[in-house]
């Protein structure tokens, strides 16, 4: 059947949803709410319900946001124990504001579930890469199981998935050059580091002894530029309290989700260094570092950075805090300011990828920054932060199956920089577009549900504080259109929450009298109940 067509009314644009349901009163909204959680048929609110639905939403158990919402549903006697509209208020309570959010399809990735599906095919998918090797240059490196890959993803409002080996820890080596450009910048402001690091890509290999015109590292994303920030770094504290410091700020980024050190990579890196060294005695020959700067302690606080091992899931909050704009979506701490994220992220677009960099930004274009750990971090900035890892490397030192993930991602979702000039003609899905931005147009969604038998949608757009009995152009309501199609378990659920069975369309007809004209004798029977 054609999608029903509109009524024009006067109404404002998006925020109608939000307003509508600001104007209710709070036992209505609560009520609205409640039902939201409730699957079709179900007439009590169970933990199930309440559980799978924020999961469902990206929320996730371990989330501090809604731990204590996850802890009174545990201690509330199993998943199929009921709770009280009252109980449910105490609920909503705990953190108003994130319920609010999932119960209006507010969060940053509508469709989650949806998203998260495409991104465990394109990781399926990405799986199948062969080829590269894990890197032998650092010795422990080498010994990492080169099958491992695994994903997570968080979203500027913190909605999580992960995928295969997610929680197991790895070393981030390179990825350590955004923090401590980040760390550097807050510190002695982007001016001042700049007279010392440049911004343009090297065109070298990452560890090339090589500076620009202006006798400086190129750029803070290769090994002379970080060893440069890392001189800068706390420079006048001791060694333990820099690293604790560097430490503790990724404690920040990631929501305190897992960071460690691993010792023995920092001796295995500090045993095979002599590259790294040479690099710090050319840099301080030509006075790129501050005067006074001990080479020893420079690199030992340098290698102690990369030696920092993260899990796919807590680098995905760290850069999803990068995405949001230096705010930890699972926190909201400010780590970082906007301008030193805008900075950062700026140097990651065309410098994070070493000599692939100029390609990673034309062909996936997004911010990123890889290292030979095998993971990468990717930001793409008011949506999402992902890090993906799998130690084998191609001739660039890039993670092969995660180069195969980025470029699938972007292949099938508009996150390229520059998607939004190929604007509606492109094939390719926007996860973050709401499925209508106005309540005019919701009630056409609500209708079209109808006419599907989609209930749960149905209950999604009502709780989000649609009107049942809105009406498309031809005063139809979802009613008469359930009715007319012969969906009886939309027509029983919109009876069952306020549906008008009196409502008449431009010519007069009843949702009931469309049953009977449609030969849908059972739907008849439906409103005589």
């Amino acid at each position: 059947m054609n999608r029903p067509q509109m009524r024009t009314v006067q109404k404002s644009p998006a925020a109608e949803v939000a307003e509508a349901m600001a104007s209710a009163p709070e036992d209505v909204q609560d009520e609205t709410r409640y039902r939201f959680f409730l699957e079709p048929g179900q007439t009590e609110l169970t933990v199930r319900n309440i559980a799978e639905r924020l999961q469902a939403a990206g929320i996730l158990a371990d989330d501090p946001r809604a731990k204590d919402v996850f802890a009174r549903l545990s201690a509330a006697g199993g998943a199929r124990a009921t709770l009280s509209i009252d109980e449910f208020r105490m609920l909503f309570a705990i953190n108003p504001s994130l319920f609010r959010r999932v119960v209006e399809d507010s969060l940053a990735i509508p469709d989650w579930n949806l998203f998260c599906r495409s991104i465990g095919d394109i990781f399926h998918e990405a799986g199948r890469a062969t080829g590269g090797k894990v890197a032998a240059y650092i010795p422990e490196l080498a010994r990492v199981p080169a099958d491992k890959f695994g994903l997570s993803i968080c979203s500027v409002d913190g909605q999580r998935a992960h995928y295969g080996d997610a929680e197991d820890p790895f070393s981030i080596q390179s990825i350590s050059k955004t923090v401590s450009y980040c760390l550097a910048c807050e510190e002695v402001g982007a001016h001042a580091l700049h007279q010392r690091i440049g911004r343009e890509p090297s065109g070298h290999s990452f560890n090339a002894i090589t500076l620009d015109a202006q006798r400086r590292p190129h750029n803070p994303m290769i090994n002379a530029g970080a060893i440069a920030s890392c001189s800068l770094i706390k420079s006048d504290q001791s060694a333990s309290t820099r690293f604790a410091h560097v430490f503790d700020v990724w404690k920040q980024l990631t929501a305190d989700r897992h960071v460690s050190f691993n010792n023995t990579v920092f001796l295995s890196e500090r045993d095979s260094a002599d590259r790294n060294f040479a690099l710090a005695y050319f840099l301080r020959e030509n006075a790129a570092l501050p005067a006074g700067t001990s080479i020893t302690a420079t690199l030992d606080f340098y290698f102690q950075c990369c030696s920092v091992e993260l899990t796919c899931d807590s680098m995905a909050v760290a850069a999803a805090t990068l995405a949001n704009g230096g705010v930890n979506p699972l926190t909201g701490e400010r780590v970082f300011s906007t301008d030193t994220v805008k900075n950062c992220l700026s140097l990651m677009h065309s410098c994070g990828m070493y000599d692939f960099s100029g390609e990673f930004a034309f062909l996936i274009g997004v911010p990123a920054k890889s290292g030979v750990g095998g993971g990468i971090m990717v930001v793409i900035p008011k949506v999402l932060g992902l890090c993906v890892w799998s130690p084998p490397l191609d001739e660039h030192g890039n993670s092969v199956r995660g180069i195969e993930f980025c470029t699938l991602l972007t292949s099938k979702f508009s996150f390229h920089n520059f998607d939004i000039v190929s604007g509606a003609s492109g094939e390719k899905i926007d996860p973050t577009r709401r499925k209508a931005a106005t309540a005019n147009a919701r009630i056409v969604d609500l209708c079209w549900a109808a006419a599907k038998g989609d209930t749960k949608e149905i209950q999604r757009l009502v709780a989000s504080g649609i009107d049942i009995n809105g009406a498309d152009y031809d005063g139809r309501t979802a009613l008469h259109i359930a009715a007319s199609e012969g969906q009886a378990v939309a027509v029983q659920y919109i009876l069952q929450n306020g549906g008008n069975r009196d409502a008449k369309d431009r010519w007069g007809n009843t949702p009931l009298k469309d049953a009977r004209r449609s030969g849908n004798a059972g739907i008849a029977e439906l409103f005589n109940d």
